[in-house]
């Protein structure tokens, strides 16, 4: 178990059923070779999930069928697309090559992505954070689980997520079938 995964265990106990998944398939929809190894140590332990209240962490294959990766990744790759013909891409992606694939989002419609550079192994891609029908854009030079566990622990700030994220009490809750 990576550092930031075993921090938030201790924030958060997991459920006490791992989640198990064949990643091939989810892997070659976001055409990767491969996803970072502590983001599958974040799904098998705590599956596809809420966070606080706020923060929803995408899984391929979710139960709930409004937090899947994969057709999270196909909606944000078509409205980026679109916004990049009327606003000027951020510095980190303005390489043609540069992508950003989404991880999770915050129920007031904030998405964070990894950014995956060619040639870049999955397990050092970093993160990007956008606001909600905004051009504002924040990156994070750390992992998905660095990310939340930093996030949560209040060591790591972002100006775009919510002022009230992190609660001072943490709450969790995995997403189920709706």
């Amino acid at each position: 178990m990576n550092p930031s995964l075993a921090r938030l265990t201790q924030l958060l106990p997991p459920p006490p059923e791992p989640r198990e998944k064949d990643w091939r398939p989810a892997e070659q929809a976001l055409r990767v070779d491969e996803l970072p190894s502590d983001y599958k140590e974040l799904i098998h332990a705590y599956g596809g999930s809420n966070w606080d209240d706020y923060l929803y962490l995408l899984e391929p294959g979710c139960p709930n069928d409004n937090y899947d990766l994969i057709e999270w990744e196909d909606q944000q790759t078509e409205a980026l697309d679109g916004l990049w013909e009327f606003e000027k891409k951020p510095a980190e992606l303005e390489d043609e090559a540069t992508r950003v694939i989404p991880w999770a989002t915050t129920d007031n419609g904030e998405c964070l992505y990894w950014l995956v550079r060619p040639g870049q192994a999955a397990d050092q891609w970093t993160i990007m954070v956008n606001e909600s029908s905004g051009d504002r854009w924040e990156h994070f030079p750390v992992t998905c689980t660095q990310f939340l566990a930093s996030a949560l622990t209040g060591d790591l700030k972002s100006t775009i997520l919510s002022s009230r994220f992190p609660l001072a009490v943490h709450e969790f809750r995995q997403l189920k079938a709706v």
